[in-house]
């Protein structure tokens, strides 16, 4: 008789200890217990000890941490018939647990999939040119209807981003084209302004030479003293009229004397 003592206490510990494990449930800060009761919802509890009824409640741990989802990438086509390759993470977390349990089965997946096909239908609304340069402001719409959808869900979507966008090989090649072609435009137009400011300042040293006539000597010594400096062994040099025509006007007054 006293050898079955034993074993029956240990029985009766263990259905004491699984007795007290399903009447008492513990919900860490960051984690909510939606507790139905023959199969009423009550609501939802904690952080901390959950008392249960045994046999009568059931619970169900909701976490309310911000979720990453990550949304595969996927083809699709822009509005200007671009094929590209897209993905994008969604930034989620549980604001109502008792939603997140009565009104969706799975509302992790169902997210998911609102998020894969939001991405599809917005992304494929823009060009290719918004998709590159307007990343933040197409963000900003994934999240709002996204956030929208599942609202009724009890799920608060608080960021979306478009990680990255792929294009096709030979779209790289014209795009890189025609960069290349833009820089050289540009660097044409710089070009083609420098030219027209030279000129401008040419022709305004022109016109100012032109009213003082020593100026052009001087100018024209300066640019003999200029070539002087280069090793040459022969250097020819035209003399200006200027120059020569006060020699040439005393010769002709000298000969009609």
């Amino acid at each position: 008789m006293t050898g079955l003592i034993g074993p029956v206490v240990i029985i009766v510990l263990i259905a004491a200890f699984s007795l007290l494990s399903s009447i008492v449930k513990i919900a860490r800060e960051y984690e909510r217990g939606v507790v139905f009761r023959l199969g009423r919802l009550l609501q939802a509890k904690g952080p901390g000890v959950i008392l249960l009824i045994p046999m009568v409640d059931r619970m169900m741990k909701i976490d309310l941490r911000v979720v990453t989802l990550d949304v595969p990438r996927q083809e699709m086509m822009t509005k200007d018939n671009v094929p590209v390759t897209v993905d994008a993470v969604v930034y989620f977390r549980v604001v109502n647990p008792t939603d997140a349990v009565v009104k969706v089965e799975n509302y992790s997946k169902a997210t998911y999939l609102v998020a894969q096909t939001t991405l599809r239908s917005i992304l494929g609304q823009h060009e290719l040119d918004e998709l590159l340069s307007q990343r933040d402001r197409i963000n900003q719409q994934l999240q709002q209807v996204i956030d929208v959808q599942t609202e009724p869900w009890g799920i608060k979507v608080t960021l979306v981003e478009v990680r990255d966008v792929i294009l096709p090989d030979t779209m790289k090649r014209a795009m890189a084209k025609q960069a290349e072609m833009e820089r050289e435009r540009r660097a044409k137009v710089i070009n083609a302004e420098g030219e027209f400011q030279a000129a401008e300042k040419l022709v305004a040293a022109a016109a100012k030479i032109s009213t003082q006539p020593v100026a052009l000597q001087l100018r024209y010594l300066q640019a003999l003293t200029e070539v002087a400096t280069e090793h040459n062994s022969t250097t020819i040099f035209p003399i200006p009229i200027d120059i020569i025509t006060p020699f040439l006007k005393k010769l002709g007054d000298d000969r009609g004397t």
